[in-house]
């Protein structure tokens, strides 16, 4: 899996939108130039810091584990990462020869079982009704209905903080202007 970007073209519908030429491989003749990072297996949700502006992605994992990955916009935001996949699943060798040259490993992961199975992304508390919660990316399971937190400025390797553990079978997490988390329950039950 990859994340593109690109910039919709405002003043024309042909073509409906334009390479920007800081992409890594904008003026590549071999590789699609949209392609702004690559080593992701099945990215569920992505989102921006709105303070810092850094990349946060969730990846579901093959057969053990989960991650969340974080890419500092002061270190390029992402600009031609490769996040490791197919020859790692989170930090643990998937498929050798594993070489950690050039990788960007996660800052998160977490095992399949109790824990769940399918990441879904969510974005960095920047609201101020709860501020045991500011400056958290917060994040959760599908399968397990669990919802973790980790620092958005600390380390970069973390154990998620649990903070709730619910019924939900979570597909995306919004946010509002003021910063507020919605958690999006995929029964749709009340």
């Amino acid at each position: 899996g990859k994340i593109l970007r690109i910039a919709p073209n405002v003043t024309s519908s042909t073509p409906a939108y334009r390479i920007p030429s800081t992409n890594p491989w904008a003026t590549s003749s071999t590789s699609r130039r949209e392609i702004w990072s690559y080593g992701l297996r099945n990215p569920w949700r992505f989102s921006f810091d709105r303070k810092t502006g850094s990349l946060w992605v969730a990846d579901v994992g093959q057969n053990k584990w989960e991650e969340v990955n974080r890419a500092l916009a002061s270190a390029g935001g992402g600009r031609a990462a490769n996040f490791g996949w197919d020859q790692y699943e989170g930090r643990a060798c998937f498929e050798g020869p594993c070489t950690s040259t050039g990788k960007t490993f996660p800052l998160a992961v977490y095992a399949h079982g109790t824990n769940g199975c399918s990441v879904t992304g969510g974005y960095v508390y920047r609201g101020t009704r709860y501020p045991v919660l500011a400056g958290r990316y917060v994040f959760g399971d599908y399968c397990s209905g669990r919802i973790w937190s980790v620092s958005a400025g600390g380390s970069s390797r973390q154990t998620p903080t649990l903070l709730r553990d619910t019924s939900l079978a979570i597909s995306a997490f919004g946010e509002a202007e003021d910063g507020m988390l919605y958690v999006l329950d995929y029964k749709g039950s009340r």
